[in-house]
């Protein structure tokens, strides 16, 4: 809050807000005490903290919230005083308190007085365990009177300044208070990202300065010269005899040139100067804007530690978290999107992972199971890893639920390494609990995680040792405004690759390139690797380039590899990303745009949508073939065939026999996908089927005689129904050849293809 906003809010938003940041502490504090019930600075903050929300709530009149606070405050001062040996019953009742006075806090949700009374009847009871369960309110508020005997009635609104003397200061970090004493405002998501985005286009409109700067150079130059080419006349004058006229008006020419080409050179050194300042500037301004939306991983772990201890006892488990990496610094988007699946790891964590601690004493190992989550920084992602010292994955487990709920034959499951078998625990609606509890059965908390890591662009793998744990290894990038990402380009038009998903870039000799199974592969690192052309992928012309090396971009995505093959590598740059309008809808291969340096726009890849764009070619038979050596010519003069068949055993039968007799062959699963591929692409001859999901074949041939591109394309119709009425239909529609599959061979197709389009070269 500034400090205008401070003096407008409400009193109770002041105590909200205090509210917030000392239950922070208080439940810090106990967790730690959990397990040094006699650590004499927790004990300190926690009743320094209690006391502080005493004051503060008698400040605003809110009763109720100081009762709890004094009930808390005596049990910790007993504690500090020896009286008292906190055991986990007194733990449990002041994290309860510690709710209640948050529940207090918040008007919506603020509890009955009946509440109120069962606290404090609970806390007297932890204090002295043999006075009667009576209730204590009464007597609690008389002593509260003595303490403070200020007026039931409203009095005047104190200030914030007597809310902070009243309440005694406490070590603590708050929204309001960074780690070095500097004051943090509070900024809305709207206002950050409009400020990102105006500092970014500051930065790009400076770079404009360049090239402006460099015509000027020019023109410095251009002047230099014409100045030399006038001395060069004046000096082969000398030797004819000119007016003296003449001669004033060379003189003339020659100093107003000298003298232009002076102030031209003084103000090049200005502008230059202030190009380098504003660009200094923006860079500052760009850099400032983007650390806003940073903060410290630790602000998605409020409350963690406490939802682990308490899911743990509910279990009858005792489990302790550690953290590691708290002031690791995040997107804010990010930290926002990563708080549910880290709540789901550490949720699947207590209850699969950790045993009881009777499990746990069998097995050589302590009563209390150990949680580690660490976050790092590596080659501008986030890493986090989450490990337990828990029991593992019961991999035969697995195996039974996997051919119980019939996801793979029992014959192929007993096969299944223990990779394979992991990756089945994401799955939706997967889980190893035979019953579902309040806590897990539903098979969502892993296929949840992985959702959310995909939608950052992150990837999650699990790793276990059978006895000994489980650890989740989470990849994700720091930031979701800035990616830093290989610029390439393709059909003349930029691209960008972000380098997370870059195994890395190469210089490909055409003779490298081999067929494997009938596609083309390089080989990389001791595999052999799919080649695909990025112009083919985009939809972009293809390179007319002659040169016997190729550009290829090695991308990965978990297991899937595939090099991409593009025109040109531009260079390494930090885009500033730029969300695509939302009219556009999902635009296949493409993530969201940016701007380069010089203004122009680049389009950032979607790796793992390219990804599955490559499988889909594959799939169709549809990819094509980038050329060798010279061959591009007589690669292309191949005449393409599309097959279109929903049905996989005569697609693949077509298809061989026509690239056996030399035909380029593509497929497609009906008549949509057919529809769409002869959009995209370009064909000598279709060949479809008429019965056929989405999109039959008559509706298919109707459409293509339609097109003014595809309307005099030569058709083939092949059907099983041998009846008169589907061959009419079929030439009715614009067929131009009919084959029944009833008698249907070899020879009978490859003769209509060759009557229909000729040999297989043009």
């Amino acid at each position: 809050m500034t400090p205008e906003q401070m003096r407008d809010a409400s009193l109770l938003e002041l105590f909200s807000l205090e509210a917030e940041a000392q239950t922070q502490v208080l439940s810090a504090g106990l967790l730690a005490l959990e397990r040094n019930p006699t650590q004499a600075d927790h004990l300190e903050s926690c009743m320094r903290a209690a006391h502080s929300l005493k004051g503060a709530a008698r400040i605003v009149g809110v009763d109720s919230g100081v009762s709890v606070a004094h009930v808390m405050e005596d049990c910790l001062v007993s504690a500090q005083e020896g009286r008292l040996l906190l055991r986990p019953e007194h733990i449990d009742a002041l994290l309860q308190g510690t709710d209640l006075l948050m529940r207090i806090a918040t008007p919506a949700s603020a509890p009955q007085p009946a509440d109120i009374e069962a606290y404090v009847a609970l806390m007297g009871q932890l204090l002295d365990p043999s006075a009667t369960p009576i209730p204590v309110t009464a007597p609690v508020m008389a002593e509260l009177q003595l303490e403070a005997p200020s007026p039931v009635e409203p009095a005047p609104a104190p200030s914030m300044e007597a809310l902070v003397e009243t309440s005694e200061p406490v070590p603590r970090k708050n929204r309001r208070t960074a780690e070095g004493g500097e004051r943090v405002l509070r900024v809305t998501a709207e206002r950050l990202n409009s400020l990102l985005d105006l500092s970014s286009k500051s930065l790009v409109e400076t770079q404009r300065l360049k090239p402006h700067l460099a015509t000027m150079q020019r023109l410095k130059r251009m002047q230099n010269n014409g100045l030399r080419a006038l001395e060069n006349l004046n000096v082969h004058l000398k030797e004819h005899a000119l007016s003296l006229e003449a001669l004033e008006a060379l003189e003339d020419a020659r100093r107003l040139l000298s003298e232009s080409q002076q102030l031209l050179a003084e103000k090049n050194a200005e502008l230059d100067e202030f190009a380098w300042q504003a660009s200094q500037r923006a860079q500052v301004l760009y850099d400032t804007a983007l650390a806003c939306r940073m903060r410290p991983f630790a602000d998605v772990l409020s409350g963690q530690a406490r939802m682990v201890r308490d899911l743990g006892r509910s279990l009858g488990k005792q489990v302790r978290l550690e953290i590691e990496g708290e002031k690791t610094q995040v997107d804010r988007d990010v930290l926002e999107k990563l708080e549910a699946p880290l709540t789901h790891l550490l949720r699947n964590a207590v209850d699969h992972g950790i045993e009881t601690p009777e499990q746990r004493l069998l097995s050589g190992k302590p009563e209390e199971g150990l949680i580690r989550l660490r976050a790092s920084h590596q080659a501008g992602l986030l890493v986090l890893e989450l490990s337990d010292d828990g029991n593992g994955v019961d991999l035969e487990k697995v195996r039974r639920s996997i051919v119980a709920r019939q996801l793979s034959p029992a014959e192929t499951a007993a096969q299944l390494s223990e990779e394979e078998l992991l990756t089945f625990l994401f799955l939706p609606g997967f889980s190893l609990r035979d019953t579902v509890t309040e806590v897990s059965g539903r098979g969502v908390g892993l296929d949840a995680v992985q959702h959310m890591v995909r939608q950052l662009r992150g990837a999650v793998e699990l790793e276990q040792t059978a006895g000994e744990g489980s650890r989740f290894h989470l990849e994700v990038p720091l930031t979701l405004s800035v990616v830093r990402s290989l610029v390439v380009e393709v059909g003349e038009e930029a691209y960008a690759f972000p380098l997370a998903h870059i195994e890395r870039m190469c210089d490909l000799e055409r003779d490298d390139i081999v067929q494997v199974e009938g596609r083309q592969h390089f080989w990389h690192e001791g595999r052999h690797v799919g080649l695909v052309a990025a112009s083919q992928l985009l939809n972009r012309p293809a390179s007319q380039n002659s040169s016997e090396t190729l550009k290829v971009v090695v991308i990965r995505e978990r297991e899937a590899i595939y090099g991409v093959a593009v025109e040109r590598f531009v260079g390494e740059r930090t885009l500033v990303v730029l969300p695509l309008d939302e009219r556009l809808g999902k635009i296949q291969d493409i993530s969201a745009g940016a701007l380069l340096d010089d203004g122009s726009v680049v389009l950032i890849v979607d790796v793992e949508d390219m990804l599955r764009s490559v499988d889909k070619l594959l799939n169709t038979g549809r990819l094509e073939r980038i050329a060798r050596h010279g061959n591009q010519a007589a690669e292309a003069a191949r005449k393409r065939v599309l097959v279109v068949d929903d049905s996989l055993t005569v697609r693949e039968l077509q298809r061989k026999l026509l690239l056996n007799r030399g035909y380029d062959v593509a497929v497609a699963v009906d008549g949509m996908d057919g529809w769409n591929a002869l959009r995209s692409e370009n064909f000598d001859l279709l060949i479809t089927d008429i019965d056929m999901p989405r999109m039959d074949g008559i509706e298919l041939v109707t459409l293509l005689r339609r097109d003014n591109r595809l309307q005099s394309m030569p058709v083939m119709v092949v059907s099983y129904k041998d009846r008169e009425e589907d061959r009419r239909r079929g030439l009715d529609a614009g067929a131009d050849y009919y084959l029944a599959k009833a008698s249907f061979h070899d020879d009978a197709l490859l003769d209509a293809v060759v009557e229909l389009i000729g040999g297989a070269r043009a």
